[in-house]
């Protein structure tokens, strides 16, 4: 967008989306930015239908040693093997960090976005998270980032927050939904890059499927229908949270 086009939108809605993912192995069916890509669509549908920007999507920086389906011992043969990938790559300590510094580095580097996006007149900032691990580390960059505003600038305004991934938010109609590249996070990625999605690449006994875990439903019964039923309403419950803050924005600081 070009300067005049972003200040229109912000006036007219102070509120950005930051979608944070990973790239991480979903199975054949699935691209590997799906996390990405799912946190993408949704602020998109997040931006068009109550206002507000969406900043690039981040696929980096994240912790590389914990919770990616690709250290898990009982899939990683099969993934290093469809991905022509030594599994000695993945050893502990590949990253070259500690776990702890990788966790304190993404943590910074969320904290450096949210000041970030106050510096350009954002009166809401929202992470959108693709893959739902990293949930927790942006709440802990937003406590962060609410501590130092008050301690180091009291009399200036500070930005509410807000962050959300996608099934969270809707547990009381899909209960015990959560997946990882099973039927709910094909079916979203269906209904917002339905390009994206080859769901002939299963196989044909889903019991032979590596790295999809906790699927509600068989993966090849995911469709674009569903899916648009549910980023639906994900996407109506996160506009709703987003107009609150704006409303109010002193309420929902994080301590």
């Amino acid at each position: 967008m070009r300067p005049t086009q972003v200040r229109t939108a912000r006036e007219a809605c102070p509120a950005v989306y930051v979608p944070i993912a990973t790239l991480e192995w979903h199975e054949k069916h699935d691209p590997l930015g799906l996390d990405g890509l799912k946190a993408q669509g949704l602020a998109e549908r997040c931006a068009r239908e109550g206002g507000g920007l969406v900043f690039p999507t981040l696929y980096y920086g994240e912790n590389r040693e914990g919770e990616l389906i690709e250290l898990f011992d009982e899939y990683q043969p099969a993934i290093c093997e469809t991905m022509g990938l030594d599994p000695a790559g993945f050893a502990t300590g590949y990253m070259g960090r500690k776990f702890s510094e990788q966790s304190a580095a993404y943590r910074d580097l969320l904290l450096h976005i949210l000041y970030q996006a106050r510096s350009l007149g954002f009166r809401v900032i929202v992470f959108v998270a693709g893959h739902y691990p990293l949930l927790r580390c942006a709440d802990a960059a937003c406590r962060v980032f609410h501590q130092e505003c008050r301690r180091s600038d009291p009399n200036r305004f500070i930005p509410a927050t807000f962050s959300f991934s996608d099934y969270e938010l809707v547990t009381d109609v899909y209960p015990d939904i959560e997946d990882h590249a099973g039927f709910w996070e094909t079916s979203l990625l269906m209904a917002l890059f339905p390009e994206l999605v080859d769901l002939n690449e299963l196989p044909v006994d889903e019991n032979k499927l590596q790295g999809v875990l906790n699927s509600s439903r068989p993966v090849r019964e995911a469709s674009a229908e569903f899916g648009e039923e549910a980023v639906g309403l994900i996407v109506g419950r996160a506009v709703k949270e987003v107009q609150n803050r704006l409303q109010d924005p002193a309420r929902f600081y994080q301590r």
